[in-house]
């Protein structure tokens, strides 16, 4: 009886990570954002359906992070880093919002298809608005739920525009939520942000692997 619960037990394990490793594929390959319709699509794919081998959304980042590794190598960091240049162009721009990037950019998992995502910060929920405006610069205007904590969910103005041949999204959260970031979609932790200050510690610690990576 042991013997066989153990079986079952890495049989399990085997496959949540095929299936984390064929959704980490789909999300690089496809253009599919969404950790829950990757899940879903590589199970169907798979034809696996206990939800005991459905893997976490962390689980499916870790297998992205690694895909992009082996199969995008150097290409994937140099769009990495001009996104999170452009990023941080963005947040000088917007510097009297309080902005923190967070997102694919952030994280090290953003492909061709991933929109530069920034908080900004205002109990003025038209203040950004109205900072585009004046700066001519075109923004479609979407809403979006974040999580505050576990009880309170927190519908905010999301701004989105295009510049130096990106996406740029602009989320306007209240000023409190600078101290208490939302929670992440993708394990119901507060979510990764950094500042501009954080950033520019970040791309000079991006060059510094880059060098020592090709020495």
């Amino acid at each position: 009886m042991h013997r066989a619960r153990q079986h079952a037990a890495t049989q399990t394990r085997e496959r949540r990570h095929r299936l984390a490793h064929e959704a980490a594929r789909l999300m690089a390959e496809g253009g599919i954002r969404d950790y829950h319709q990757a899940k879903l699509k590589a199970a169907a794919r798979l034809d696996i359906h206990d939800d005991a081998s459905l893997p976490r959304n962390a689980e499916i980042e870790d297998a992205l992070r690694q895909y992009q590794r082996l199969f995008a190598g150097a290409d994937h960091g140099t769009q990495l880093r001009q996104r999170r240049e452009a990023a941080l162009r963005a947040m000088d721009f917007l510097h009297a919002f309080a902005p923190r990037l967070c997102g694919p950019v952030l994280d090290g998992t953003a492909d061709t298809n991933s929109p530069v995502q920034v908080q900004v910060h205002s109990d003025d929920a038209d203040a950004v608005q109205r900072f585009l405006e004046e700066h001519g610069i075109p923004a479609e205007s979407r809403m979006r739920r974040l999580r505050l904590d576990r009880e309170r969910n927190l519908d905010v103005p999301v701004w989105v525009f295009s510049a130096e041949d990106l996406t740029f999204d602009i989320a306007v959260l209240p000023y409190d939520a600078l101290r208490q970031p939302p929670l992440s979609a993708i394990d119901e932790k507060p979510m990764r942000r950094a500042s501009q200050a954080q950033l520019r510690d970040l791309l000079s610690q991006d060059e510094i692997d880059s060098y020592l990576g090709g020495t």
